[in-house]
């Protein structure tokens, strides 16, 4: 299964009335469930020799995965104030379309609703993220190529700005 077919499915499943969807075919088993309004996906690719014996379903532990350690706002109240840019997706978080150019934003930039911010890396594509903000970058949470999980925030904006 390609991972745009993937995506469509998740896709269909997000816009239906399922909660859940598996899929075994002797290439690979796919299991998708659906909680609040994030789907989880879990592929498993199997070796293709012979039939194998499936033990009994083990739920799954989740994968942490590090982030930075978040440094201490100046005041409480003022990072309230902040507005979150997050991650739609799991994936790599990009700054630059490419290696040789110049950062989309840097701290202290005017961004506006609309204008991509960075690039998320998920199964060899490359999605624009935009900023749902218009304001200021106050803060980029996540390094350069680390990895970032679903609803993790990548940005802090300062919509006074």
């Amino acid at each position: 299964m390609k991972a745009k077919e993937i995506q469509d499915l998740i896709d269909f499943i997000s816009n239906s009335g399922l909660a859940e969807v598996k899929i075994e075919t002797e290439e690979f088993k796919l299991s998708i469930k659906k909680y609040a309004e994030a789907p989880t996906v879990k592929v498993e690719t199997l070796p293709m020799a012979a039939p194998v014996a499936m033990p009994h379903p083990v739920a799954a532990a989740p994968v942490a995965v590090a982030s930075p350690a978040p440094t201490p706002a100046p005041a409480k109240e003022d990072s309230s104030r902040y507005v979150e840019i997050k991650s739609p997706m799991i994936g790599t978080f990009y700054r630059t379309p490419n290696p040789d150019s110049e950062n989309f934003v840097n701290v202290g930039d005017s961004v506006s609703a609309g204008q991509t911010v960075c690039i998320i890396e998920a199964m060899k594509l490359f999605n624009e993220i935009e900023s749902e903000v218009s304001g200021k970058i106050v803060k980029v949470l996540v390094e350069n190529a680390s990895p970032v999980e679903y609803d993790q925030p990548l940005f802090l904006v300062d919509p006074a700005g």
